[in-house]
């Protein structure tokens, strides 16, 4: 085909966003996906019929200033207006009594107040430096973390906790926000199954390689994630900086899986909470459970940092299994009753296009988003959830950055 303004790399929603508003500057542009689908790490499935399951992102992060709110308003779909989180918890003492509760409110307010003094005093350190590990609570609030962040504490740099802008305004998709993604790229002409392999670059523009033959264009916009960029998947002739890579080795892809086990009936009652956190007897995180989402006959278990690594290696039974386990404790061996044999487990890490589920910052390497986000001598442009300043981790930073890139694009072309 002739040569088109620019070339994207990546359908996920950073890409979507990017080609969405190259049309509307009048710039002609080329999707290029490696999958046999559109959304990157926003996907849904069914559980069952009528039983949306996203294997992705799943809640609107920060609602208020989130555009796929007015998309999905504007779309037809629907989702839930969470309040304050109180969380449900069980453990060894059984359920946890409003003290607990306040307790638990109280030392998430005491960490992130430390590492706001941290960054204050000019420091990028590990947030494990820095948080009471002694606290009776100590390890709920590093559970949540690496759920959050998709790593642990001691893999996650506190001024990037900082700098990420949290409204506290959490809201499901009923339908799906995979779904929603897909429905509103639906319109976005995507080359499918057109992984790259070779990019050749300069002066005169960039050659795009992939097995359905090469692209040609003027410029190029990258949104793989930064696990991707780091180990070399594709190919650059000549050779991306090797600032530009290290940038991305710092910023890495760490795991949150989902697993879901749809019920044979409802075993939890009318008044039973929308989720609640489960500790086991034995020596492990704790496990929150999503119970019946929007009335749907299944429950959701959420894995995250080395720990969600390690039982995505030990396979979809053993995960399983874990959900299982955190499911008898809290409400008896009666429930395994209720339990069909249709399961959905996500395994990020291994992902070939994608190797992990959402990035942080290394600690003293939050810089390094602004440098994955900078781009090469006005010719190859980078987006993607990574390289949003505030929005990092969500699907609307990842949306917010292809239009950045193409503004950024454009404005270096007039």
């Amino acid at each position: 085909m002739s040569e088109v303004d620019v070339v994207i790399i990546g359908a996920g929603a950073a890409g979507l966003a990017a080609a969405k508003t190259a049309a509307a500057r009048g710039l002609t542009s080329i999707v290029l996906e490696a999958s046999h689908r559109i959304g990157g790490r926003a996907y849904t499935e069914e559980m069952a019929p009528g039983m949306p399951f996203d294997l992705g992102c799943h809640w609107m992060h920060s609602a208020s200033r989130n555009p796929f709110v007015a998309i999905a308003d504007r779309l037809g779909f629907h989702y839930f207006k969470s309040g304050p989180w109180k969380p449900t918890v069980f453990s060894a003492h059984g359920w946890a009594s409003a003290a607990d509760q306040a307790a638990i409110a109280a030392l998430g307010v005491a960490n992130h107040a430390a590492y706001e003094a941290s960054v204050a005093r000019g420091e990028d350190v590990a947030v494990a430096d820095l948080v009471d590990h002694d606290h009776p609570w100590a390890a709920f609030q590093a559970y949540w973390f690496s759920l959050y962040t998709s790593r642990d504490m001691d893999q996650a740099s506190a001024v990037d906790m900082v700098a990420y802008d949290d409204t506290g305004e959490n809201w499901p998709v009923e339908e799906g926000y995979g779904a929603l993604v897909a429905r509103w790229a639906a319109e976005v002409p995507v080359t499918l199954n057109a992984a790259v392999t070779r990019v050749s670059w300069g002066n005169k523009g960039v050659s795009v390689e992939t097995p359905k033959g090469t692209i040609r264009g003027r410029r190029l916009v990258i949104t793989v994630s930064t696990n991707m960029l780091s180990a070399g998947r594709i190919t650059f002739d000549p050779p991306l900086p090797d600032w530009k890579i290290d940038a991305a080795a710092q910023v890495p892809l760490g795991v949150h899986n989902r697993i879901g086990i749809k019920l044979n009936h409802n075993p939890f009652g009318p008044d039973a909470p929308l989720s609640v956190t489960v500790f086991s007897e034995r020596e492990e995180p704790p496990m929150a459970i999503q119970l019946r989402p929007f009335g749907h006959d299944y429950v959701v278990g959420v894995t995250g940092g080395r720990f969600g690594a390690w039982l995505e290696h030990a396979g979809q039974a053993a995960s399983v299994a874990h959900l299982t386990d955190h499911l008898v404790a809290a409400f008896g061996s009666d429930i395994r009753r209720a339990l069909s044999e249709r399961t959905i487990v996500t395994a990020w890490a291994n992902d070939p296009w994608t190797l992990g589920s959402y990035s942080s910052a290394l600690p003293g390497s939050h810089r390094c988003r602004a440098e994955l986000a900078k781009p090469i001598d006005d010719i190859l442009y980078f987006a993607g959830e990574a390289t949003s300043p505030e929005y990092f981790s969500t699907c609307h930073g990842a949306y917010l950055s292809g239009i950045t890139a193409i503004d950024a694009l454009a404005k270096a072309s007039n």
